[in-house]
């Protein structure tokens, strides 16, 4: 194994390579510490060459790679095992934005860019990338197109699959496939970049993507509907989605007991209403025309809902403030039940997307 670490860090170099246990340790614990793993080495590669020879000398020893980004997954997958043989390969160095092509609608970013930098960069240049999860501000564009991401805008933008328009990925041989293009309209053979979104980096290790970009929402509203239960959840999606069409972008059901939860362990959370409801949707709406027209909207479809009583309550944010506070409440869940500990307790059921702004519905209440 001497041999072999010193292979390693001839191509990454000091700054690129972990040995120490205890330094190790973070990156071979998942992020809500329920599985718990060695690993011989972690490589943290700073190019898609250095990448590439990496992989190309784990090939010629064998030894097993675990491909990993911000490291903020639930299900342990970027977690090595008990063994210590395996090496973590953690592409976190890899945070280029290499362009960002606002007349196309592109950005072409390295598989360690942080999800937040990449929003931001979006909208500096007048443009919106839609995905948006909890861990935006640590998880990484490579980890969230390798499970193929929903985040809280999958309704209107899709998963992270429908976001991807080109990869470039290292291949088990060491071998580098460029499909890095932004053509949209691409007809040219099989779609082999959907081969390796999803794959959780079995087939591949995705190091760029090409991402799709979108015209920057001006307008926003948010509320929480509190409802009896899921099935009440459908109607009130089925009555949205039929009067808002696509300025639908998110819809998240939660229950109680992950309200519960967030309450518990975060105190500057509120509950939303007065008294207890056993489910509860977070909707959003947004549109990029500026105004007061998606607020209306959300207002007139809740209202039609609550005269018929397939939902219980429901309040429209009235600013920026409490529309953030609305997110926090769904944001929190995977944190309380890490703060809970091993659990099993459902979490939200997502159909998506966070934004901001909004006004008071009929009886919604001061946060």
């Amino acid at each position: 194994m001497g041999s072999f670490i010193e292979e390693i860090r001839a191509i990454v170099g000091p700054a690129g390579l972990i040995t120490s246990p205890i330094e190790i340790a973070p990156y071979a614990t998942d992020w809500r510490k329920r599985y718990l793993g060695k690993a011989a080495a972690v490589v943290r590669p700073a190019s898609t060459a250095e990448v590439a020879e990496v992989v190309r000398v784990c090939a010629g020893s064998r030894t097993v790679i675990v491909p990993q980004g911000g490291n903020t997954g639930l299900c342990g997958a970027a977690t090595p095992d008990a063994s210590g043989t395996q090496i973590v390969l953690n592409l976190s160095r890899m945070n280029r934005i290499r362009e960002v092509d606002a007349r196309n609608s592109t950005m072409t970013a390295e598989a360690g860019c942080v999800l937040a930098n990449l929003q931001r960069a979006a909208e500096e240049a007048g443009r919106f990338f839609p995905l948006s999860l909890a861990a935006e501000g640590s998880c990484e564009i490579g980890g969230n197109l390798s499970t193929n991401a929903g985040g809280t805008a999958v309704l209107r933008y899709g998963n992270a699959r429908e976001l991807a328009l080109g990869l470039e990925v290292v291949l088990p041989s060491g071998e580098v496939w460029e499909g890095l293009r932004g053509l949209r309209k691409d007809n040219t053979g099989y779609d082999l970049k959907q081969l390796f979104i999803g794959a959780e980096g079995t087939l591949g290790v995705i190091t760029a993507a090409v991402l799709k970009l979108f015209p920057l929402p001006k307008s926003h509203a948010t509320a929480v509907v509190a409802l009896q239960s899921p099935e009440k959840a459908v109607v009130l999606l089925e009555r949205v989605l039929e009067a808002c069409g696509e300025r639908l972008t998110g819809f998240e059901l939660l229950s109680d007991s992950c309200l519960s939860l967030v309450l518990k362990h975060f105190r500057d959370t509120a509950a939303p209403f007065p008294r207890r409801f056993p489910h509860y949707v977070l909707m959003e709406l947004s549109d990029t025309q500026s105004g007061g027209g998606v607020r209306a909207l959300a207002e007139s479809v809740l209202e039609a809902s609550l005269e018929e009583k397939s939902v219980l309550d429901a309040a429209v944010a009235q600013n920026e403030t409490q529309a953030q506070a609305f997110w926090k409440l769904r944001e929190f869940i995977s944190e309380a039940q890490a703060h809970e500990g091993p659990n099993t307790r459902a979490l939200p059921i997502s159909f998506r997307r966070r934004t901001r702004n909004s006004h008071a519905l009929m009886r919604a209440r001061a946060w």
